[in-house]
């Protein structure tokens, strides 16, 4: 039987202090030639989990292995991180400021074949899109430019993983959709592997194929994005992945849900706003403009629901509605 691709086998990683941060005892396999996003509140573990898995922190417990190989923490390696691997964060400081796009990326192959080296730069710049920029200066570009070609640079090598710790966070939104999109096509053309760490749900959604959800340094769901976002089976888990609606028991109540459950979950397309004769008990409060689409915030005996609406200027702040719910979630 051949060895898992990558797999951290009863892995733990503690750090001291008043509160008790890091990895609990964890075991999990990553699967080749797909995008896993690990996901969680700040301190969670996810930088943590993600280091042990590169092999730039050693766990105290358990072990990582490449096809079947142990990795090699940094006690026991003078360059930490495994030699199949790159990573990638929102800091781009390896960067030769001065230098030109093209000399960043061509300057890390070995030269043993010029051609070679100059076609395979070539067309990683083409891969991601940056054949406009070959010529400029890194000290010229913006935020998301440069860390496209920190992206470039982690790939000329081919590696086989690539490991991204909240890449886009200072990328803006234009260049963050383009980049995501040019990483899964070269997963997709190369079957790299790619682990990505963000607290971004838009990114994880429509980026991985996995998501390992992390709670309190212990892995607490997984599955696909769609599987997890449509039905997850923890409280924890909805409010990560989308900006719902959690009422309480007596909220349920009031708003007419009959559950036993303490928490019940609501995402906002999942209500219809209609007029009707009576009942129209619901304020909107405001309106929120998204872009194609509307929040509205509507409040009822001091409950406010969220939800979607995409016929602009149906309604004006102060209008009356009643609610018609078409799914929920209880917890």
């Amino acid at each position: 039987m051949a060895p898992s691709f990558l797999q951290a086998i009863a892995v733990s990683k503690t750090y001291p202090g008043t509160q008790a941060s890091g990895i609990k005892k964890t075991d999990l396999t990553i699967s080749q030639g797909k995008i896993t996003a690990i996901i969680g509140e700040s301190g969670s573990g996810k930088s943590t989990l993600l280091k042990m898995l590169f092999g730039l922190l050693s766990p105290d417990a358990g072990e990582v292995k490449f096809k079947g190989e142990r990795i090699w923490g940094p006690a026991e390696k003078l360059i930490p991180g495994h030699d199949a691997m790159k990573m990638v964060t929102q800091q781009t400081d390896d960067l030769n400021l001065f230098a030109k796009v093209w000399d960043n990326i061509y300057s890390l192959l070995p030269h043993t074949d010029l051609k070679a080296d100059q076609e395979k730069t070539s067309k990683m710049l083409g891969q991601l899109k940056m054949t406009g920029i070959t010529d400029k200066r890194v000290a010229d570009l913006s935020g998301g430019e440069k860390q496209r070609v920190a992206i470039a640079r982690a790939l000329i090598t081919s590696p086989e993983i690539l490991l991204l710790d909240e890449p886009f966070n200072q990328v803006d939104t234009s260049f963050r959709e383009g980049l995501q999109h040019d990483i899964r096509q070269i997963v997709k053309d190369t079957g790299l592997t790619v682990i990505i760490v963000s607290h971004d749900p838009a990114e994880v959604l429509s980026m991985a194929d996995e998501l390992l959800v992390l709670k309190e340094g212990e892995i607490l769901e997984s599955g696909g994005p769609k599987e997890l976002y449509q039905n997850p089976k923890h409280l924890y888990t909805a409010r990560l992945l989308t900006n719902c609606t959690v009422l309480t028991n007596e909220e349920a109540k009031v708003c007419g849900l009959k559950t036993k459950a303490a928490h019940v979950v609501i995402y906002p397309e999942w209500i219809e706003t209609v007029k009707t004769w009576t009942n129209n008990d619901w304020e909107i409060k405001q309106i929120l403009f998204k872009g194609c689409y509307e929040d509205l915030l509507l409040e009822h005996k001091g409950i406010t629901i969220r939800v979607l609406n995409d016929q602009f200027g149906k309604y004006a702040e102060g209008n009356k509605v009643n609610l018609k719910l078409n799914k929920w979630l209880e917890y």
